[in-house]
């Protein structure tokens, strides 16, 4: 292991807001980048009263998800603000937004603009449909993303109306992925080229993108999916079932071999035999499940994972977050880790993907207050006196 991090010495602006920019800029602090979180004077980022609301004043989500930031106030419509912005951004490696299509370009600061300021800069640009098309001006949510990206009318059963697939945050959260992982790859072409780029995503492309064999099974056959509640597409028993203690086992049999396990563990061989193949499966499909799901309904869910365990058939238990806290896994993993935060005491926080060997990232602190580093960076970084920061005060420019 290096005494070092991966993202040492890279500065990023975090200029966003909400979840899906800032999430991109949280991973790259994770992992060693310096990340300054922009926010305007006096309120900062609507993610600090999103969610559950803590005795500091910010948000569980707020002090999760800004973890690593320092938190500065700049408002970037203003034109001192705007100069203030190209200076960090002269010092700066990386720029992250999520603002409507033409919003930074209204002030001043559109990508020609920052470019010219800094040519080695990469600048992340999220938004509800990306730069370019006939939507580009339409505003986007994460709801919009899962419904408009293909994900939603997936997500539920057959008979009912389309129900939210996990969570609405999943777009800004992916997004946030596809983010982080563009600000990499433009770091690494950046040292054969010593020139920045733009990274443009909507926050539907990722949805889209992980959708497996929609797109291609629909230009090959015109085959549309539909909502198939708990099932999937192409493979069957590949459900959640019920459990005799009312709780829920997800089994998946992938293909004919494991099937085969599952009727061994079933003590039913002749279901091996009956549904031998995928195809036959295919055909009887609720058949199947149900015959599945009268099994598991007679055990308890830990008897139901010793079983498929036993026969290797692939199983889990469908966890609420209580269970998962419960979970020796999660524990000996360190997936959930507690920090202590001299505003809230300790907290629980999902911990950090992945896991490098040699130069792992970390937590050093959660979510800051509003304007917490606004002396280091102006003070530190721009060289700024007491005379033009309080100048910059009373006009409330920061």
């Amino acid at each position: 292991m290096f005494d070092i991090q991966a993202l040492q010495g890279c500065r990023v602006l975090d200029v966003a807001s909400f979840l899906a920019g800032p999430f991109a800029a949280t991973q790259l602090a994770e992992f060693g980048a310096e990340v300054i979180k922009v926010e305007l004077p006096g309120g900062g980022d609507a993610t600090r009263r999103f969610g559950t609301m803590t005795e500091c004043g910010d948000s569980l989500p707020w002090l999760s998800e800004s973890r690593n930031k320092k938190c500065i106030t700049l408002d970037l419509r203003k034109p001192d603000g705007v100069v203030l912005i190209k200076r960090l951004v002269e010092r700066s490696d990386v720029l992250i937004e999520n603002f409507q299509p033409g919003t930074m370009e209204r002030w001043g600061l559109g990508w020609d603009v920052l470019h010219a300021v800094n040519p080695r800069l990469i600048m992340v640009r999220i938004s509800g449909y990306g730069q370019t098309g006939p939507y580009r001006d339409r505003p986007g949510f994460g709801r919009i993303g899962n419904a408009f990206g293909g994900l939603s009318f997936l997500a539920g059963y057959p008979d009912r109306a389309p129900v939210t697939p996990g969570s609405a945050t999943i777009p800004d959260y992916m997004a946030g992925l596809y983010g982080a992982l563009g600000t990499l790859l433009a770091l690494q072409a950046r040292q054969k080229t010593n020139e920045g780029q733009m990274i443009d995503i909507g926050l539907y492309e990722p949805i889209f993108r992980i959708l497996d064999e929609l797109a291609p099974a629909f230009q090959y056959n015109g085959y549309v999916r539909q909502r198939m509640g708990p099932g999937t597409v192409n493979v069957v028993p590949h459900s959640h079932y019920p459990t005799m203690d009312n709780r829920w086992i997800a089994i998946a049999c992938t293909n004919d071999k494991i099937f085969a396990r599952l009727a061994e563990a079933m003590e039913r061989p002749d279901l091996a035999l009956k549904w031998a193949t995928l195809a036959a499966r295919e055909t009887d499909r609720a058949t199947v499940d149900e015959t599945v799901g009268a099994w598991t309904a007679r055990h308890d869910r830990a008897d139901l994972l010793k079983l498929c365990e036993a026969s290797q058939v692939p199983c889990g238990p469908v966890y609420a977050i209580d269970e998962i806290f419960e979970d020796p896994q999660y524990a000996a993993r360190e997936n959930i880790l507690r920090v202590d935060d001299p505003r809230t005491g300790r907290l629980a926080i999902p911990n950090l993907v992945p896991k490098l060997s040699a130069t792992p990232g970390k937590v050093n602190w959660l979510g800051p207050e509003l304007g917490a580093h606004n002396d280091e960076i102006y003070r530190g970084v721009l060289g700024l006196n007491e005379v033009e920061l309080r100048r910059l005060k009373d006009a409330a420019v920061i």
